[in-house]
């Protein structure tokens, strides 16, 4: 759900912090596990719609799916989409319960992966002050704006 909200915001709404937000924890996510990559719980109740199929240890630390959820929440509410944002957290809780309820990942995963999900939307809003874009808002300065205007005039 978070994916395909995430994408429309980009896509179609142009706005592309979610994105890069998303895109930042993924990189980090994928730099932790690689080298955190913890065994596998005792307890974990495998199926075979798994990634990767089987028991096999993968990424556990942290949950992108609990901090993607938070990332998307985050940018509707920055947009007023306050009863759909409700609904994610609600979902993105329930997600926790049945995770932590099938030993699909330990405790700590999922609260860092909340605190990951509002880190990386944080890093993304500074990156995007950083290159004078306001969360996709405003896809250029005034600046740029005239710069580009005066080297037409000049050509």
């Amino acid at each position: 759900m978070q994916t395909a909200y995430i994408l429309w915001a980009i896509l179609v709404e142009q706005r592309p912090r979610a994105a890069i937000a998303t895109l930042m924890m993924f990189t980090c996510r994928g730099l932790l596990g690689c080298s955190t990559q913890l065994p596998l719980p005792a307890e974990f109740l495998g199926s075979p719609m798994d990634f990767p199929v089987g028991n096999v240890s993968f990424f556990l630390f942290y949950s992108g799916h609990v901090a993607g959820a938070v990332i998307a929440s985050l940018d509707m509410r920055r947009v007023g989409r306050y009863k759909l944002a409700g609904l994610y957290d609600a979902l993105n809780l329930a997600q926790v319960v049945r995770l932590l309820a099938c030993r699909g990942h330990y405790t700590i995963d999922l609260a860092v992966g909340v605190g990951a999900g509002l880190l990386f939307d944080m890093l993304a809003a500074w990156y995007l002050e950083s290159k004078n874009v306001d969360g996709g808002v405003t896809r250029c300065c005034s600046n740029c704006q005239k710069a580009l205007v005066s080297q037409k005039l000049t050509s």
